[in-house]
């Protein structure tokens, strides 16, 4: 929850919120509840923050300690947020085929070489970023698996499916 888009023109649960984010990602921290309401809790939590970041204690958020929880707060959510995605641009109708050299090709390889650890009939491409004869047969196997049209070629359609393979894949991995 992001305090600027949810509480607008409500700054002490913008406040509050940025506080219980920097709790979550610093354990020093009190947690609160945004309630809107600056009581003891509030300023309990603004005090350890200005214990904490060397500010004058007083419990008040004064402009210094506002503009220092909003610094710790962006490089708290960044830590504790989902990782950005990687969209690769494609224009409509483009397909890679192979002989076909990108950067999106490295991607390509390294998601078809995690997935063919979990499936064998997926081969093991080089990573050299062209979209050479291996990669376009691992490519067709796994097309063919997610009953695509196994053309070996990348197109928008496989890449959607690619991904959410892949992420799935490796959120299954993690788990363990």
């Amino acid at each position: 929850m992001k305090p600027g888009e949810s509480f607008v023109e409500q700054p002490i649960r913008s406040l509050q919120t940025m506080l219980r984010i920097i709790a979550e990602d610093d354990p020093r921290l009190p947690t609160l509840v945004p309630d809107g309401i600056y009581g003891p809790t509030t300023m309990n939590s603004v005090t350890a923050f200005q214990r904490l970041y060397s500010l004058p204690i007083t419990g008040i958020t004064d402009s210094a300690t506002w503009e220092q929880i909003v610094e710790v707060y962006e490089s708290a959510l960044v830590r504790i947020g989902k990782a950005e995605p990687i969209e690769i641009i494609m224009e409509p109708g483009e397909v890679f085929r192979v002989g076909d050299s990108n950067a999106y090709i490295y991607l390509l390889q390294s998601m078809l070489t995690h997935l063919s650890n979990e499936n064998p009939s997926i081969s093991q491409p080089d990573h050299n970023g062209v979209l050479d004869n291996p990669t376009s047969e691992a490519l067709a196997a796994f097309q063919f698996l997610a009953g695509l049209p196994p053309t070996g070629e990348l197109d928008k359609i496989t890449w959607k499916y690619l991904v959410k393979q892949f992420t799935l894949s490796a959120s299954r991995q993690s788990a363990r």
